[in-house]
C-alpha cells in the first residue's frame, strides 16, 4: 500500500512540474510618480497606497527542487520494493536473539506482535497522506495548489529517501521478534528486520507539520496557528505510541522518526519562503534611469 502511495505521488509530481507557478515580487499596477534621486526615476516609497500584486508566499527553485525531488522520489520507489522483500530469518537466528542484548533505553519495548493495534496505526497514517487536497479549501492555497503539491511531494520524497535508505542498509529486528509470544512465522519474516527507523511516524510527521507550517505562513496573523501545530504533534505522537504498543519499533526508532519527519515537514516550506525585509528604515525600490532598470536600497539614518 505504501508503494501505491508513492506511485500516485510520482504521478502528481510530474503534473506539478507542468503547472507549478512562477513567483514574482510586488508589481505596481498604477502609474509611477517621478522622484528625482541622483538622476534616477524612483517609484514612491509608500507602496501600501498603491494597488500591488500580492507577493507569493513560497518560491520554487527549479534548478534545485526538480533534481532533488526526482532523485529522492525515484530512490524511495525503488527501495520500497526491496525493504519489504528482505530475506527471511531462520528459526535458529530468531531463537538466538537475546533481550538482554538490547540497550536499557529500548529494552522495555519488547512485547508480542499485536495485529489489531498494528492495523489501527494505518488509520492516522492514511488520513495524513492526502494533504494536498486540503490546500483546495483555502482561497490563497487553492491558487497555489500545484506549487504546494510540488513542495509537499518534495518533503515526502526526502522523508521517503531517508527512511528507506536507513532500512535498506540497516537490519534491526523489531521488538516483537524478541518475544516468544509472537508467532514464529511473524518473527522470521523479512519485514521483521525493518525496525530502524519508524517510517510511519516520519511520514505522518512530515505531512502533518508541513500542513501546519503552510497554514501559519499563509495566515501569519492567525490566532489559531497553535491549533494546527498541536494537531500535528498529536497525530505524530499517536502513531508513535501505537507503533510502540504493536511491538513494531523501539523508542529510539520512534524518536528518530518523529524528529526527522517533523524537521522535514517544517524546513522544506521554510527554505522556500520569501524573505521579507521588516526594518522600517530600509526600503527596497525599483528604479529606472532610461537605460537600465533595477532595485534601489535606501536606508534612513
Amino acid at each position: 500500500m505504501i508503494k501505491i502511495i508513492f506511485n500516485c505521488s510520482a504521478a502528481l509530481f510530474f503534473c506539478s512540474l507542468l503547472n507549478a507557478q512562477n513567483d514574482s515580487i510586488p508589481v505596481i499596477t498604477e502609474p509611477a510618480v517621478d522622484m528625482n534621486v541622483d538622476s534616477m526615476r524612483v517609484f514612491p516609497n509608500n507602496l501600501s497606497e498603491n494597488k500591488i500584486k500580492k507577493q507569493n508566499v513560497y518560491k520554487l527553485k527549479p534548478a534545485v527542487d526538480v533534481p532533488l525531488t526526482t532523485v529522492t522520489a525515484a530512490w524511495s520507489l525503488y527501495a520500497f520494493t526491496k525493504i519489504y522483500s528482505k530475506e527471511h530469518s531462520t528459526e535458529e537466528q530468531i531463537l538466538a536473539l537475546n533481550k538482554n542484548d538490547i540497550n536499557s533505553f529500548d529494552r522495555g519495548a519488547v512485547r508480542p506482535f499485536s495485529a489489531s493495534i498494528d492495523k489501527a496505526t494505518y488509520y492516522p497514517f492514511f488520513a495524513a497522506m492526502p494533504m494536498p487536497f486540503i490546500f483546495l479549501t483555502g482561497k490563497n492555497t487553492r491558487k497555489d495548489f500545484f506549487k504546494l503539491t510540488f513542495l509537499y511531494l518534495e518533503a515526502m520524497s526526502i522523508t521517503g529517501f531517508l527512511y528507506t535508505g536507513s532500512v535498506y542498509f540497516v537490519d534491526r529486528y523489531r521488538p516483537y521478534t524478541y518475544s516468544s509470544a509472537s508467532t514464529m512465522a511473524q518473527r522470521t519474516r523479512g519485514g521483521a528486520k525493518n525496525s530502524f527507523y519508524a517510517g510511519h511516524v516520519a511520514l505522518v510527521g512530515t505531512s502533518a507539520f508541513f500542513g501546519a507550517k503552510v497554514y501559519a505562513d499563509y495566515h501569519p496573523d492567525s490566532k489559531i496557528k497553535w491549533l494546527f501545530y498541536t494537531l500535528a504533534g498529536t497525530a505524530t505522537g499517536s502513531v508513535a505510541y501505537l507503533r510502540y504498543r504493536a511491538g513494531q519499533h523501539f523508542p529510539s526508532d520512534l524518536l528518530l522518526g518523529a524528529a526527522q519527519g517533523t524537521l522535514t515537514g517544517l524546513l522544506v516550506p521554510h527554505f522556500h519562503k520569501h524573505r521579507i525585509i521588516k526594518d522600517p528604515n530600509l526600503s527596497l525600490l525599483p528604479y529606472s534611469n532610461g537605460e537600465s532598470h533595477g532595485l534601489a536600497m535606501i536606508y534612513k539614518l
